[in-house]
């Protein structure tokens, strides 16, 4: 009973914390220039015509004519200045935003890199920091800069996007709203000169805005949206019988790009169904602390930051039988689906394999446990 009473405690702390704490409204584009900035802050207007205090934190027009008209009128949080490597710049004052403790700011470029010295690393950090003071946020952020999404965007264009932000944070925007254009509205726009100036318009066209990438990334954009909401809805909305919960087990080894490949899609399904997910390293007699390779070390120390910050718990075992191990934490996790990576094996590796995965097979079968190949 006191364990039941600590834990009914402690929800009911989380909740009066969460109510003191502000709202997230995120608008997520498939792209530069389908007009996020722009509808912020014809939406910081309409607020302040209503007498709500909106101040804009930070934001950037990159001199889009329409866009930059909008700012007149707007109560504006001036930025802090500082020097890096003998060039002055500017960067969002958050403590000032925290002293004037406006009803609601207004911050723009979410997946934005902090210049080295601010008290975060990222911009995302100091929206968190500011929706903890209980301050209302409303921010934007294209889906290429989405930590899960990194690899698919990547597929589709050729482009890989350095910026990014966790998953967890487009999961804890109370609201997302998506700002949706067809593909020939997109180009239009770039043609007419209304995303970058006319030196970098062949070479977009030519690159990111092709018309094949933005049907997919359009594609990409619609489903994130429509994933958030479907999981606000089962969050808050109290089914009459509760189906088994989902709980995934992403198996990775020291393979680089393979692990990073399973950890991202399963976060993606895990964020899909709203669930629990963790990350196994089983690690063999020869990946022993004192035989594996330093650049596989690094690999799996880079991988096991990766999963973490998608909301992953790491599990690093020692075995060696995989098979078993992956049975030993299904078992002790209530695991529901396991995530495995593609084989990439040789003939003969695959007749020697073959037993080690039919008996992996028959064991999750019997378990009723779902297997899930990551290609």
């Amino acid at each position: 009973m006191e364990a039941e009473d600590r834990k009914s405690a402690e929800h009911f702390l989380d909740l009066i914390r969460r109510s003191k704490r502000g709202r997230f409204k995120l608008y997520i584009g498939m792209s530069a220039g389908v007009g996020k900035t722009y509808r912020m802050l014809q939406e910081g207007h309409d607020l302040l015509a209503s007498g709500v205090d909106v101040r804009i934190g930070y934001i950037e027009t990159h001199f889009r004519k329409d866009t930059h008209a909008l700012l007149e009128g707007l109560p504006l949080i001036p930025r802090r200045t500082l020097f890096y490597k003998g060039k002055e710049l500017e960067e969002m004052d958050v403590q000032a935003i925290l002293n004037i403790r406006p009803e609601i700011v207004i911050v723009d470029e979410l997946a934005h890199t902090n210049i080295e010295g601010s008290k975060n690393e990222k911009r995302w950090q100091d929206v968190m920091d500011i929706l903890d003071a209980g301050i209302n946020v409303i921010s934007a952020v294209n889906i290429q800069h989405i930590e899960s999404l990194n690899e698919a965007v990547k597929a589709v264009t050729g482009i890989e996007v350095q910026e990014r932000i966790p998953d967890s944070v487009v999961d804890s925007a109370d609201e997302v709203v998506n700002i949706d254009l067809t593909a020939e509205e997109l180009i239009a726009r770039l043609k007419a000169g209304k995303i970058y100036d006319a030196t970098k318009i062949e070479q977009a066209l030519q690159n990111f805005f092709k018309n094949d990438h933005i049907l997919q990334l359009r594609e990409m954009a619609l489903k994130e949206v429509a994933a958030q909401v479907q999981r606000k809805v089962e969050a808050e909305v109290v089914p009459e019988r509760k189906s088994r919960p989902e709980r995934f087990l992403a198996c990775i080894s020291s393979n680089e790009v393979k692990a990073k490949n399973v950890i991202r899609k399963t976060a993606r399904l895990a964020s899909y169904y709203n669930s629990s997910w963790y990350v196994l390293y089983v690690q063999v007699p020869r990946e022993r602390a004192d035989r594996i390779a330093l650049d596989k070390q690094r690999y799996l120390i880079n991988n096991f930051k990766l999963a973490t910050e998608l909301g992953a718990e790491i599990i690093k075992v020692e075995g060696r039988s995989v098979a078993s191990e992956i049975m030993a934490q299904c078992a002790l996790r209530r695991i529901t689906t396991v995530c495995i990576g593609k084989p990439r094996l040789t003939f003969g590796r695959v007749l020697l394999a073959t037993d080690a995965f039919r008996k992996l097979l028959r064991q999750l079968s019997k378990a009723d446990i779902d297997l899930v190949i990551l290609s």
